[in-house]
């Protein structure tokens, strides 16, 4: 076999000698009368029909030869009689290579093995395509070139096609569920002077005009509820955000949210709102409420989304680590150790108490994550998405704290399939507490050597009057992963960052 080089120098010949025929290798506009799975769903014999797509196949019989046509919606074979086509036909044919795309005119006939194609009258290269393709189109499998080049990918393999359709088809179900419930999406700035709404590290760049150093942001929150100030009710945004941290099976420094805020509306709500919109958006696509799903440790499981559980992080801490919310820092520090858990601090400091709770809330996650009943590998047994509630106050510095026990906050997490997937809660409003709990976070990062500024624009937002809302952000991504059962963020973002 040629090696690669060779074959591309191939395909310049055949190049030039196109160009030597006064046709553009490159084409131009071709009127399509429909897509080629249009072709498949309403066949009709001898129907005049006219298309274009990517020649993935040539098979050669005498002075007939076959081949494959593909296009977004499916393939269809082509039959080409040569002894019936024009002298300058023949020639551009013997220019053709598989990757080329073409447009064809001809009608539709069943083979005698009864399979569609369409009989070519006459052709056009619309492109030629000078590299060969990888691995003869029976699919590319190598994962890195599958992510680097992901438009070999999609051209090789019909499955990662299907999974971006599906993605499409989630972003417009969560629209039309919220269009329908009077909500507005909006749009707010990518680039913040503070970054906040959210815990994570920042993208830092620099606005030249305004000699000014600006943030990617991690979040729009804080940006959506000065419009609930401003006097929405119901907005939401279906958003970009970045965060300059860590990338596996899970995260990608460049990530879709969708965040919605609703006035009078309390943390109940917003899991109820949750709750509903997936199941919502499931059932527009699949038809179901029971979706199989594998997790990025390669287990299976099916997902039932028929009902979501509820579970309290305050009852976990006190099972596990017997560990309440009342207790000083220093009886947690004291019981964690019994357990086993090492709580020093790395810098020599004393450890704080949300330093504290926040490993705690590390060595949870796995067993939050797991689905409520269990279910993994080829048992196909059954788990239900759990929300996690009754967070520590300390851990969620934006939610309102419980009337009845203060000391934790009305904010849930959502998990299903062992990743969270939403976060959401009844907003602070007060601008006394908010800015209180700004400044325990400023402080907090100069423990650790972080910097930070104080958002004084949002809690003069505040001290305006926001009414009463709940809050809710979903991990775009991740429910796409699960409703398309992917065990990696990767396959469900077009183009992820790559080392």
């Amino acid at each position: 076999m040629p090696e690669t080089s060779d074959l591309i120098k191939e395909r310049y010949k055949k190049l030039e000698a196109v160009k030597a025929m006064g046709i553009d290798p490159f084409g131009g506009r071709f009127l399509k009368t429909d897509f080629i799975a249009s072709f498949h769903e309403h066949y009709e014999e001898k129907r005049k029909v006219q298309s274009a797509g990517r020649l993935t196949a040539l098979r050669f019989m005498g002075k007939s030869v076959f081949g494959d046509l593909k296009d977004e919606s499916g393939r269809i074979q082509v039959y080409f009689k040569r002894n019936e086509m024009s002298e300058d036909q023949n020639k551009l044919f013997d220019c053709l290579d598989l990757g080329d795309i073409v447009g064809v005119n001809g009608w539709l006939f069943k083979t005698k093995t009864g399979e569609i194609s369409i009989h070519v009258e006459s052709f056009e290269l619309l492109s030629k395509s000078l590299r060969p393709m990888p691995e003869k189109w029976h699919g590319l499998k190598d994962v890195e070139i599958r992510y680097r080049q992901r438009y070999l990918d999609l051209i090789a393999n019909d499955t990662s096609k299907q999974i971006f359709k599906t993605r499409s088809l989630v972003i417009r179900e969560i629209r039309h569920f919220l269009d329908d419930k009077g909500y507005l999406e909006v749009e707010t700035p990518m680039m913040h002077s503070i970054p906040g709404g959210a815990a994570g590290k920042p993208f830092k760049t620099h606005h030249e005009a305004l000699d000014l150093d600006l943030f990617l942001r991690v979040a729009p929150e804080l940006y959506l509820k000065r419009l609930l100030v401003g006097g929405f009710d119901r907005v939401y945004e279906i958003n970009k955000s970045f965060r300059n941290e860590g990338i596996s099976t899970r995260h990608n420094p460049e990530f879709t949210m969708i965040e919605v805020y609703t006035a009078y509306h309390d943390v109940n709500d917003v899991m109820d709102l949750c709750e509903k919109m997936i199941q919502k958006t499931a059932l527009s696509i699949y038809g179901t409420l029971e979706v199989k799903f594998e997790t990025p440790e390669g287990a299976h499981s099916v997902l039932d989304l028929r009902s979501f559980e509820r579970v309290s992080f305050k009852d976990i801490m006190k099972k596990n680590f017997d560990i309440s919310p009342e207790d000083e820092t220093s009886v947690w520090i004291q019981k964690l150790k019994k357990k086993g858990v090492d709580v020093a601090s790395k810098d020599g400091k004393d450890i704080s108490r949300t330093q504290v709770i926040n490993i705690v809330g590390e060595l949870l996650d796995p067993k939050m994550m797991s689905p409520a009943e269990g279910g993994s590998d080829s048992g196909g047994k059954t788990g239900r998405p759990v929300f996690v509630t009754d967070y520590f106050a300390e851990l969620s510095p934006l939610a309102r704290n419980n009337k009845s026990n203060p000391l934790i906050s009305d904010r849930f997490e959502l998990y299903i399939g062992g990743m969270e997937v939403a976060n959401g809660y009844s907003e602070q409003n007060d601008p006394l507490i908010q800015k209180q709990r700004f400044l325990e976070e400023l402080e907090e990062k100069g423990r650790t050597g972080e910097k930070g500024s104080l958002d004084e624009d949002y809690i003069h937002a505040l001290e305006h009057g926001m009414p009463p809302a709940g809050g809710l952000g979903i991990g775009i991504d991740r429910l796409v992963m699960i409703l398309t059962h992917q065990p990696s963020i990767r396959e469900v973002i077009l183009f992820p960052q790559m080392r």
